[in-house]
């Protein structure tokens, strides 16, 4: 398996994680020691990271994506009763999202020439 499949198969399981802890209860939430803003740009630098090392030819797709994404999943909290959108917590998705475009674009630039080099 190339890490572009590997990368390509971890951002599918991580987006249906993100899906799942934005629109559960916040009882089914999990937690972790982060501070909760952190764990919001994490979870969408992750996420947008794979998806550009997944499908490097896509990586302006996958920004765009990743931003409407953000805003959309936010949105989603309507459906849960327990939970509360904010359009704040949208954006530091999306800056999550963005800068993991950012970084994912540089690694593969980095990867195809030290591949092409050996």
């Amino acid at each position: 398996m190339t890490i572009h499949r590997f990368s390509a198969f971890c951002a599918w399981l991580l987006l249906a994680f993100i899906i799942f802890s934005t629109v559960s209860p916040i009882g089914m939430r999990p937690h972790d020691f982060l501070p909760v803003q952190v764990d919001r740009a994490l979870a969408f630098f992750l996420l947008s990271a794979a998806f550009v090392i997944g499908y490097p030819k896509h990586w302006l797709l996958v920004g765009m994506a990743c931003i409407a994404g953000a805003f959309f999943i936010e949105a989603l909290q309507y459906l849960s009763a327990t939970r509360h959108p904010h359009m704040m917590d949208a954006c530091v998705k999306a800056v999550g999202g963005i800068l993991g475009v950012s970084l994912a674009i540089c690694f593969n630039t980095t990867f195809r020439r030290v591949t092409q080099a050996s």
